[in-house]
């Protein structure tokens, strides 16, 4: 099939889909539970039951149709709608989790003020023509005798873990639930939270799980921070001085693309740039970008990786050294 003819046909399939929703939302109780509901113009669906219930009747009604779970914890950026958009180059059909997953928060963390937009969210999600938001509550997710945990040893190992040791034990569970509610044919992740992408890959590949793992680039604001949504936390100054993480890290590019390969060297260097302008690392690292090994010489394909504190905000970024900008 053509470009042409494949786009005609993806827009035929989110049209058979946009209208199983409609029709699921505008039913008498009496036939249906009030399973899909209209918040901002986009259809939404809280119910795991409901939602696997709507899911199925799309799939029995066009056979091989392609869906797509872009999944998030809200306070969308234009970063979260560019798996959105990659997300439709790739399926049938788009559907958008948003859900803020209390199990990968720490009792200290930031789980209480993390921003909360769904309203926002879905006016967003409505006009990048996503077909369904699912946004599932923490009891139906969570139940109180919940007990199953899942654990991606090796991969999970230093970086974030060294500060958030619980974080990845939260990711794991919560992605995988969301991959068995929905069953989608491929989600797409985002490559700033580059140690997540490898752990999420490795459980879907470990636990035999159908659905195919897309990464999609890191996107930066236009002073070249990366956007997150936890920026929302920065005040004007505090963001000025962020700006040392992206530009320490390009030069560290920069200067790999022009032959350094000594990486304790690079990582000193860039630290020392960050810290000069009030950021506290975590961790910079330069690693193997699958196997998150760290490296000792930039002579291959790697990944620098890094989280620093400015003030109290955490914040992620890294970039490709000597290989591709995306997997």
């Amino acid at each position: 099939m053509s470009a042409a003819g494949s786009a005609t046909a993806r827009a035929a399939a989110s049209a058979t889909a946009r209208a199983a929703v409609s029709a699921t939302a505008s039913r008498p109780i009496a036939q249906a539970p009030p399973a899909v509901a209209q918040l901002e113009g986009q259809a939404i669906v809280h119910d795991p039951g409901a939602l696997r219930a709507l899911v199925g009747s799309w799939r029995r009604e066009r056979p091989g149709l392609r869906i797509a779970l872009v999944p998030t914890m809200g306070a969308l950026h234009r970063g979260h709608l560019t798996l959105c958009a990659r997300a439709k180059e790739v399926a049938d059909v788009v559907l958008v989790s948003v859900f803020v997953n209390p199990a990968q928060f720490a009792p200290h963390e930031d789980l209480a003020s993390y921003p909360r937009t769904l309203a926002a969210d879905c006016r967003a999600l409505a006009a990048e023509g996503v077909d369904l938001v699912y946004a599932p509550n923490a009891v139906d997710m969570y139940p109180a005798d919940f007990q199953t945990t899942v654990a991606v040893t090796a991969l999970a190992r230093g970086y974030c873990s060294l500060s958030r040791p619980h974080f990845f034990g939260g990711v794991a569970i919560v992605v995988l639930k969301l991959l068995n509610q929905v069953m989608p044919d491929v989600a797409i992740f985002g490559e700033k939270d580059w140690q997540q992408l490898q752990i999420v890959r490795r459980m879907v590949r470990d636990l035999d799980h159908p659905t195919e793992i897309l990464g999609a680039p890191l996107v930066r604001d236009d002073d070249g921070l990366a956007l997150s949504s936890r920026n929302a936390y920065l005040d004007s100054t505090t963001r000025a001085n962020a700006l040392a993480l992206p530009r320490a890290l390009a030069r560290l590019q920069a200067q790999v693309a022009a032959g350094a390969t000594d990486c304790e060297a690079l990582v000193a260097e860039a630290s020392a740039a960050i810290q000069t302008s009030g950021g506290q690392i975590d961790y910079l690292a330069i690693a193997d970008p699958s196997t998150l090994q760290p490296l000792s010489r930039v002579d291959r394909p790697a990944r620098a990786l890094a989280a620093v504190f400015f003030g109290t905000t955490r914040l992620l970024d890294n970039v490709p050294l000597l290989g591709p900008a995306s997997t």
